[in-house]
């Protein structure tokens, strides 16, 4: 167990009713679809935290449909070159567990996904039994100093002093960001002027940068997965309603997908 107290920092072990309980005898009860609620009330920003019901449906049905197979294939392959079998990872903003559980299985290990929306982690505890998950911030990891192999980083804000405090030395994170061309054909419908995804320069300060490599591929959608996608996307709150429509008629819609992929390793 590599959890720990998000109130006091101490080690997290299992309770004899099995739930979570460190030496504060702070306690923290499994739910019924067997995540853990790590996130306490003062470290919320907002009542309800995270993805919407609505956007996490649209999420699970584009998913389901294979269109990120590709990326979820990428960062499967890369991590099981970088996490020694049986390493423990952590993925950060998990969702509902699509890129968890193919980690997982390429690397033949523990991994806890996390995430601050509630209800993401219901979905993926009930769907993928054998991970951890755990609501919590994202900004205060409830992982030990120094006990992971392995983080995975997709999209999700995480200070980069908590990566480097909770991976061990030598361990590595992957983090996947917008290409410049990802999802292009969403803005040229939403803003009058097409501007591409500025690509910075990412630093994480405590971490090298030691590998760097694209993923883009065409996506063929029916009108009612580009609705799905556009919802997953920040796209969606610049969209008129006139958009929405259009994209629903369509029979076909055409779109590209443009990942960076990074890896980045704690020195030794």
């Amino acid at each position: 167990m590599h959890l720990i107290c998000p109130l006091c920092q101490t080690s997290l072990e299992y309770s004899s009713e099995g739930g979570l309980c460190c030496e504060q005898q702070h306690r923290f009860d499994r739910a019924k679809e067997g995540y853990f609620n790590l996130l306490p009330v003062q470290h919320k920003r907002s009542k309800q935290p995270g993805d919407s019901a609505e956007m996490l449906q649209a999420r699970r049905a584009f998913l389901s449909a294979g269109h990120y197979a590709p990326l979820q294939q990428k960062v499967a392959e890369t991590l099981a070159t970088l996490i020694p079998p049986g390493g423990t990872l952590l993925d950060i903003g998990c969702g509902e567990g699509y890129y968890s559980a193919a980690a997982r299985a390429a690397i033949q290990g523990d991994c806890y996904g996390l995430d601050v929306s509630k209800t993401a982690v219901r979905y993926a505890a009930k769907r993928y039994p054998e991970l951890t998950f755990v609501v919590a911030s994202s900004h205060r990891l409830p992982l030990a100093d120094n006990s992971l192999e392995g983080i995975l980083r997709i999209y999700a804000p995480c200070k980069a002093e908590e990566m480097v405090r909770t991976l061990k030395p030598g361990g590595y994170a992957v983090t996947v960001t917008p290409g410049p061309r990802h999802l292009v054909e969403f803005k040229a419908m939403i803003y009058p002027q097409v501007k591409l995804h500025d690509v910075a320069d990412e630093q994480l300060a405590g971490l090298q940068r030691i590998d760097q490599r694209a993923l883009n591929y065409t996506m063929t959608l029916s009108g009612k997965e580009a609705v799905s996608l556009l919802q997953m996307t920040p796209f969606a709150w610049r969209a008129k309603p006139e958009v929405w429509q259009q994209l629903a008629e369509r029979a076909q819609f055409t779109c590209e997908a443009d990942f960076l992929l990074t890896v980045w390793q704690k020195p030794q």
